[in-house]
């Protein structure tokens, strides 16, 4: 198994597979908590719209019946957790018949893509950052001007995108403001839409990545100090060393590790940042349907949608630390 253990691999797939079922388990409480219920919600809504729907009663008691939430609560967890281990998340009650796996179908690869291309920035501009706020042949000007721009930490991601439109989407016409695409663009696999796509989702990133960074700055800006006082950083140095590789090779290979597992570990708050986010923007990703679903108590899109997140959250701290062997040879996994 190289640098790994049967046992380190199986202790980790157990606590992957421990923390999906927890968070499953939540998932699926939290909604029944709240009060009223989404097919009486469903009828208001009805009743509201278009005024007063006949015979509401046997229609709220109808499809209670048909999406079985008159039966046991333990009945319908017993099933719920039956269902996702065929990642069969049963039909939306707000559009029903359409089932949830097609409306996470249709949005996670927007998500996916928004969320890993902020997150990297994020994440590599930050450590950047704070590597070069350390490092001795910084110029002054440049340290000075660093903290200057990580003022955006201390905003909520949802005011920087209200920033971010007004200024370069209303003001300026830079960008859109809103939509993933424009309208009545057929969806294709060329140039031109992947143009429009990065151009519509420039700014739903930008707002996660300045509201971020700041954090990876200040985190790989700590580690740097610390790793710099270890002898083997003054070894490399009294070698003759180039200082850039002391840099890169001695300081930010050490220094790295830890925010290696935040970046993983800080998935899940991330997620939740942009689900506000991508409804300011109207962007047709998971953060879209999450809100939507909760205004409209979908139980079912409000347990597929957050389900998947999770499952991609732990999967990413799964890969890391599988990973970290392949970083920093110094760590190993295999049995004594």
């Amino acid at each position: 198994m190289g640098r790994y253990s049967i046992g380190f691999i199986a202790q980790r797939l157990g606590i992957f597979l421990l923390t999906i079922w927890i968070a499953a388990s939540v998932i699926w409480l939290i909604p029944r908590l709240a009060p009223g219920d989404p097919i009486s919600a469903m009828i208001m809504r009805m009743s509201s719209s278009g005024g007063r729907v006949e015979n509401a009663d046997k229609i709220i008691a109808g499809w209670k019946e048909r999406f079985g939430l008159n039966d046991p609560l333990p009945v319908q967890y017993v099933r719920y957790m039956g269902n996702l281990l065929r990642f069969d998340f049963g039909y939306s009650l707000a559009h029903f018949p359409t089932p949830v796996a097609d409306i996470i179908g249709l949005a996670l690869p927007w998500t996916l893509g928004l969320l890993l291309v902020a997150v990297t920035l994020a994440f590599f501009i930050g450590n950047f950052l704070g590597a070069i706020m350390v490092w001795g042949k910084t110029p002054g000007l440049i340290r000075a001007v660093i903290p200057m721009f990580m003022i955006f930490t201390s905003i909520p991601s949802i005011l920087a995108a209200i920033f971010l439109i007004y200024v370069f989407a209303f003001l300026l016409e830079w960008f859109p403001l809103a939509g993933s695409y424009p309208l009545g663009m057929k969806v294709e696999l060329s140039w031109r839409f992947i143009s429009a796509v990065i151009w519509h989702a420039t700014l739903p990133a930008l707002s996660v990545v300045l509201v971020n960074f700041g954090y990876w700055t200040l985190g790989m800006r700590g580690m740097m100090i610390t790793v710099e006082g270890e002898d083997y950083i003054q070894l490399a140095r009294a070698k003759g060393l180039k200082p850039f590789y002391v840099l890169y090779r001695y300081l930010v290979r050490n220094a790295i590790l830890p925010q290696i597992t935040a970046f993983a570990i800080t998935l899940g708050s991330l997620v939740s940042g942009q689900v506000l986010v991508e409804y300011i923007f109207g962007y047709q990703g998971m953060g879209n349907i999450i809100f939507a679903a909760i205004t409209s108590q979908d139980f079912p899109v409000i347990q597929g949608a957050s389900f998947m997140l999770i499952v991609i959250t732990a999967l990413a701290v799964l890969i890391m630390d599988l990973t970290y062997p392949l970083i920093d040879p110094r760590i190993s996994y295999e049995r004594n």
